[in-house]
């Protein structure tokens, strides 16, 4: 059967994470898969359960911004740029950064750059305080299926394949974030 965490139970949900499991969380608008970025058995089982290719990458959701900074090649990103970025978060705002060599290349899949959030939705940055750091997050939904927006549609789509679900509200919010590349400011998804 498959696990359920609640925000209580935040410590069991971030030791799943640390012993390669796969869980699905809420997000600002639709629920996430994720699991330990550095970790890449759990991310190519995470990979299987969408179906999705492996060149495509994901990006990671933090709780503040110590959590990403490691993976941010801070030396090609100018202060101005950077300042601008952390005015924006934590909030619903996902920017792609050069990365360093910190950001596994399973995580990036074909692109240069590594896609960054500092979520301000409370159960997901509760999440990654207790995992500790930053988590992948991508969509909780079989490659070009729609988004689940519940915990039951996790568990449609999903069911015991996954670790756990963090059955909590979503944040509000009516499609998946804005991202953009830091450098050029371009809109990469509305």
């Amino acid at each position: 059967m498959t696990a359920r965490y609640t925000l209580a139970d935040g410590a069991a949900a971030a030791e799943m994470l640390h012993g390669g499991g796969v869980l699905a969380y809420p997000t600002e608008a639709v629920y996430g898969l994720g699991c330990d970025p550095h970790d890449r058995v759990a991310f190519e089982r995470l990979f299987a359960l969408k179906q999705r290719p492996p060149t495509q990458g994901v990006l990671l959701i933090a709780a503040d911004f110590a959590q990403v900074e490691r993976y941010i090649d801070l030396a090609q990103v100018p202060a101005e740029v950077l300042a601008q970025v952390q005015a924006s978060w934590p909030g619903p705002n996902t920017w792609i950064f050069p990365r360093t060599a910190a950001v596994p290349a399973w995580v990036a899949g074909g692109h240069v750059g590594i896609a960054l959030r500092v979520t301000a939705h409370a159960p997901a940055a509760a999440l990654c305080r207790a995992y500790g750091g930053a988590l992948v997050s991508t969509s909780a939904n079989p490659h070009g299926s729609p988004a689940a927006r519940s915990a039951a549609m996790v568990l449609d789509y999903f069911g015991e394949a996954l670790d756990g679900v963090l059955d909590a509200p979503l944040g509000g919010q009516e499609r998946p974030t804005v991202i953009r590349d830091a450098l050029s400011g371009a809109i990469i998804r509305a």
